[in-house]
């Protein structure tokens, strides 16, 4: 078999599978217990498929990814994330659009906790959409700030999902994780920019009402004591890696300990709550692992069949430059955000993506952190990005689709805005990892 065909088999299959509705990791095995028998071999290759799926997921570098989901799971269930939003409620008085900034400070603020877009902004939604939406906020205004900074989660740590890229791509996670610092924050801060300019120049979309008064200490007393613990559970877990005195799994550990010590002094943590934490932190580590299974025996299978080295030789001998060669990938996996979700996207595009960045010598980390914006675009882009059916789901029935695609689009222009300013000046994102 030519690895053109391998190719066709491998790819077209399980993006068949895929769309067929099978779940993720299933259409993977699938894919796989076939690729074993074709190409490595019969039933030894089943043998050697049952390794190295066992290989993959005990290593010890995918540690911090349910150390990172109990983080989130923790903050969501025992309900500290009303008291975050109060104490940044109160903070931010005399402002235009007040409810549609405190709702990207208060997402930003989750997103250093927890590593989960969908719960972000399904918790925003729930809480504070109604809010806006009675205050008068039109619907755009109320909904994109929300979905906008739900997004932002993938990139600032700590995430899980940056912890599965590099574990795919073999690009150092630490790097991957401190690298989307700075990305997140400039795309919080322009949200918030954004939403200040618009509610100046029409303030009738955004109308502030009446303010509950709270002055001295029943102002401040919110802040410091929910959100200063929380935002510095971040700084330890950051900060630790960023200094070397932390691997990320040592990171991601303390993050926990912190979190699970903090939420146990606002006696939020019943043992109820945290048996429903740990439930679910099984439930999503257990599924993340199952995929990595499934990806990287994908990868070795590829390789194994000839389709890895035949594509890298195909696209590198085209004479494209670099930089041309990294623009079409980003540009394939913006069209692929449009139909395939992101744990879809890593492991149908990885196994041929990072031989090509290795071999052109591509810095992995500006690449990895691009990687991770493409992923963030794809959670916004209609017709199903998985944020505007989260948004869809925790709306009242008045929000129209049509709203919700409306109200994401100028935060789409803003991170695609980002994405071309990384891609012509890799330092946004590589200058904080190369301190370390």
């Amino acid at each position: 078999m030519t690895w053109q065909q391998a190719s066709l088999l491998l790819f077209g299959g399980s993006t068949a599978l895929l769309f067929l509705g099978l779940p993720v990791a299933f259409s993977f095995l699938v894919i796989n217990l076939a690729g074993a028998l074709l190409f490595l071999g019969g039933e030894p290759g089943l043998g050697q498929l049952v390794r190295n799926g066992s290989a993959s997921i005990t290593s010890f570098s995918l540690t911090p990814i349910p150390l990172f989901v109990l983080m989130g799971e923790v903050l969501f269930h025992t309900g500290v994330a009303l008291k975050v939003i109060d104490g940044i409620e109160r903070l931010i008085r005399r402002m235009p659009a007040r409810l549609a900034v405190v709702a990207v400070v208060a997402g930003t603020i989750f997103s250093a906790i927890s590593g989960s877009t969908i719960a972000t902004t399904a918790m925003l939604g729930s809480l504070m959409l109604p809010l806006m939406l009675q205050r008068g906020y039109h619907p755009t205004m109320a909904c994109g700030p929300i979905m906008a900074i739900g997004a932002v989660d993938m990139l600032i740590p700590p995430s899980a999902i940056t912890v599965l890229l590099g574990s795919l791509s073999g690009i150092s996670i630490s790097k991957l994780l401190v690298g989307g610092v700075t990305p997140g924050f400039i795309l919080s801060l322009s949200f918030i920019a954004y939403i200040v300019v618009r509610a100046s120049l029409r303030p009738a979309i955004a109308p502030n009402g009446a303010l509950d008064e709270h002055r001295g200490w029943e102002r401040v007393r919110p802040f410091l004591v929910y959100v200063l613990p929380l935002a510095t559970i971040f700084g330890v877990v950051v900060g630790s890696m960023i200094a070397g005195w932390a691997t990320p799994t040592e990171s991601a550990a303390l993050g926990s300990m912190a979190t699970i010590l903090v939420t146990a002094c606002y006696r939020a943590l019943t043992p109820g709550r945290l048996f429903a934490a740990l439930k679910g932190t099984l439930v999503i580590s257990a599924m993340i692992l199952f995929i990595i299974l499934g990806a990287t025996t994908f990868s070795q299978i590829l390789s194994f069949s000839g389709a890895t080295n035949g594509l890298v030789q195909t696209v590198t001998g085209t004479g494209l430059s670099p930089v041309a060669i990294v623009a079409g990938m980003l540009a394939l996996l913006i069209f692929l955000g449009l139909f395939v979700e992101q744990i879809s996207m890593m492991m149908i595009t990885l196994p041929v993506f990072m031989p090509i960045v290795n071999q052109l010598g591509i810095d992995t980390v500006w690449f990895g952190i691009m990687y991770l914006i493409c992923m963030q675009l794809g959670l916004l882009l209609p017709p199903h990005g998985m944020l505007l059916m989260t948004m869809r789901g925790v709306a009242p029935a008045e929000v129209r689709m049509t709203d919700i695609f409306k109200a994401v689009t100028p935060y789409v222009a803003m991170t695609m805005l980002l994405l071309v300013a990384i891609f012509f000046w890799p330092s946004i994102a590589t200058w904080l990892p190369s301190r370390f």
